[in-house]
C-alpha cells in the first residue's frame, strides 16, 4: 500500500475521534507556541540591546580611570584619578581615531526662573557630540574656544529642556544656574530616549570641560576620556592602539596591570547579546517541557488507538497487508497529529508575540530559523513518540489480533 492510502486512512482515523485528538494535540500546540515567543522575545531583546548600544554611538570606546576590563567594583579614590588632561592629548595622535573628548561629570540642581530640577552635567569637548552621534534640534554647540576661555555656556538635554521652561519657551539664550553657577544656553540636543539601562539620555547638561573642572567640580583629573574610531571593523585594533599609547604615557612596566581600562561599544554589545542568549536557551529549555508532554500525549493516544484497533489490524494482515505497511500507518497518524499541532502552535505562538509587542510593549523579532526549528521538532517528535506504539502494533499476531474483543 502506498503513502497516499495510508495517509488518507491515518486521517481519517484521527477524524473519528476528534476531541481526543485535538486534547493531545495540546501539549505540543504549547509547546512550539512557547518555543517561538520565547525565541522572538530573545532575538527582540538582543537586537533592542545592540541598537540601544549603538545608538551611544556605533564606533564609541570608552576609557576609564582603573585596573580590570570592565567599570564597575569599590576602587579607593586614588586609582579612580588615573586619567590625566594629557592621556586627552596623547590619544590625539591616534591614527585609528576620528575624535577624541575628556569627560567629566557631576549631578546637583539645574535652576531657571522658579523651576528646578536634578540632573547632571557633562564637561567635554565640542568632538563630543560627533562621538555619541548626537545632533542639535536648535542653538548651535560650543567650540574650542569656548573651551580655551572656560566659557560658561551650556547644550541641554530635552528632559532638561521641558523640566527648566514652560511649553513653547525658547530656552536659547536664557540662563540656567548649576550649584549656584550660571550658564547661557546655546542650544537644544535631539531628543535620544532611554537607554539599554533604562537611563534618560536627554536628562543632561553638556559644557565645555574645562568650565565643568574649574567652576564646579574643582578637579584636575578626568572622570573618563571617549573617543571614536574610524569604524566598527577597526574599534579592536583602536582599542590596541589606545591602550598601547596610554601605558607609554602612564609608564606602565610590561609585568603590572594597567591603571586604566579600554572597552568598545562592540565588546558591550558582544557581552550584553551572550548574556541574552543564555536566558533565552534558558526560556527554550523550560518551553520545550511541554513538547516533551505533548510527545508523551501522542505516545499514550497512539496505544490506545493501537489497542482500540487490534481486530482491524488482524483483519487487515489477513488479507495481506505487511508489517511495514501497519508500522507506516500508525507512524504517519502520529506524525499527522504532531505537525497540526505544530501548524496552530506556530499560529498561537505568532499571535503571542504580536500580543507581547503591541499590548506590553516588548521587542520582539519572529525569525523563519524558530519556525523551522518548530516544525522540526515536530516531526521528531511525531516519529520518536509514534514509533514504538507503531512498532508494536505492527508486531501483533494476525491470529491472535483478529480473536481479540
Amino acid at each position: 500500500m502506498n503513502i497516499v492510502n495510508l495517509s488518507k486512512i491515518a486521517w481519517k482515523a484521527i477524524l473519528l475521534n476528534k476531541a481526543r485528538t485535538v486534547l493531545t494535540m495540546l501539549g505540543i500546540i504549547i509547546g512550539v507556541a512557547a518555543v517561538i515567543a520565547m525565541l522572538a522575545i530573545g532575538e527582540g531583546s538582543k537586537e533592542s540591546i545592540k541598537k540601544n548600544i549603538s545608538s551611544m554611538g556605533a564606533n564609541m570606546i570608552n576609557i576609564r580611570p582603573g585596573a580590570g576590563m570592565m567599570p564597575g567594583g569599590v576602587r579607593d579614590m586614588s586609582s579612580m584619578q588615573t586619567l590625566k588632561l594629557t592621556d586627552y592629548e596623547a590619544l590625539k595622535s591616534a591614527t585609528l581615531l576620528k575624535a577624541v573628548s575628556p569627560l567629566v561629570n557631576g549631578s546637583g540642581q539645574a535652576i531657571a526662573g522658579s523651576n528646578n530640577w536634578a540632573t547632571s552635567i557633562y564637561g567635554v569637548s565640542p568632538e563630543y557630540l560627533t562621538i555619541r552621534e548626537w545632533g542639535l534640534e536648535k542653538g548651535t554647540a560650543f567650540t574650542n574656544e569656548d573651551v580655551k576661555k572656560i566659557a560658561k555656556v551650556v547644550v541641554i538635554g530635552k528632559t532638561v529642556e521641558e523640566n527648566l521652561f514652560a511649553a513653547g519657551e525658547d530656552p536659547l539664550g536664557k540662563t540656567i544656574r548649576f550649584n549656584s553657577t550660571p550658564f547661557t544656553v546655546i542650544g537644544v540636543l535631539k531628543e535620544k530616549g532611554e537607554n539599554t539601562f533604562g537611563q534618560d539620555q536627554d536628562d543632561i547638561i553638556i559644557a565645555p570641560y574645562t568650565a565643568v573642572q574649574k567652576r564646579i567640580l574643582a578637579q584636575n583629573y578626568l572622570q573618563s576620556i571617549v573617543a571614536s574610531a574610524i569604524s566598527e571593523d577597526q574599534a579592536t585594533e583602536a582599542v590596541k592602539e589606545v591602550t598601547g599609547i596610554l601605558e607609554k604615557t602612564h609608564k606602565i612596566p610590561e609585568n603590572e596591570e594597567n591603571d586604566f581600562n579600554v572597552f568598545s561599544q562592540q565588546e558591550l554589545i558582544s557581552t550584553f547579546s551572550s548574556t541574552s542568549e543564555m536566558l533565552t536557551i534558558l526560556l527554550v529549555a523550560i518551553a520545550s517541557i511541554s513538547l516533551i508532554v505533548g510527545g508523551i500525549g501522542i505516545m499514550n493516544i497512539m496505544y490506545v488507538s493501537v489497542k482500540e484497533r487490534t481486530r482491524e489490524i488482524g483483519l487487515r494482515m489477513a488479507i495481506g497487508a505487511t508489517e511495514s505497511s501497519i508500522l507506516f500507518q500508525f507512524l504517519i497518524e502520529s506524525l499527522l497529529i504532531s505537525i497540526s499541532g505544530g501548524i496552530l502552535g506556530v499560529l498561537l505562538g505568532l499571535a503571542a508575540t504580536f500580543i507581547v509587542s503591541s499590548v506590553i510593549g516588548w521587542p520582539v523579532s519572529v525569525t523563519v530559523f524558530s519556525i523551522v526549528i518548530s516544525f522540526l521538532v515536530c516531526t521528531f517528535t511525531g516519529i520518536f513518540f509514534g514509533y514504538y506504539p507503531a512498532k508494536k502494533g505492527a508486531a501483533l499476531d494476525p491470529i491472535e489480533a483478529l480473536r481479540y474483543e
